[in-house]
């Protein structure tokens, strides 16, 4: 069990949650609740209610992952040519882990009817495998304009 990983007790550094992960507070920041990394308010159906813009493009993970969660979704549907339906990602950040590590990492998929999803398994894990190892490429690209938080 993880427990307020951040904290360092020899400096005096403590940084309270009641679970040691940043899933308690997707809601931190001014910058407007409406401004989603996918730009749609979906009640009724998964979202993060974290708003990415203005934050830290290098290391705060409400930015980071709600924008690689969009690009992996994508990606898997690409792969999908038409057996996929609809995809929603998940990544779960634990506080005091490096960034290309998540907690966890999940995709829930709806497939066409008659789809074997075993047939995307591997390729689905390659996608998360691949953008969570070059995860950093991820800020450069949002600093240069290249990528946009909503």
């Amino acid at each position: 069990m993880f427990v307020n990983t951040a904290d360092d007790y020899k400096k005096g550094i403590y940084y309270l949650t009641v679970s040691g992960l940043s899933m308690e507070n997707g809601d931190d920041g001014s910058v407007g609740r409406g401004n989603r990394a996918n730009g749609l308010i979906t009640p009724m159906r998964p979202m993060s209610m974290e708003a990415s813009a203005g934050k830290n493009p290098v290391t705060h993970v409400g930015k980071l992952y709600n924008i690689l969660a969009n690009q992996v979704a994508d990606e898997i549907v690409k792969i999908g040519k038409g057996d996929v339906l609809e995809v929603n990602t998940r990544i779960l950040s634990q506080i005091g882990r490096p960034i290309d590590e998540p907690q966890a990492a999940s995709a829930n998929v709806i497939y066409a009817e008659g789809v074997n999803p075993g047939k995307y398994e591997k390729e689905i894990a390659a996608i998360y495998n691949e953008k969570l190892a070059n995860i950093t490429s991820l800020t450069e690209e949002i600093v240069n304009g290249r990528v946009t938080v909503f």
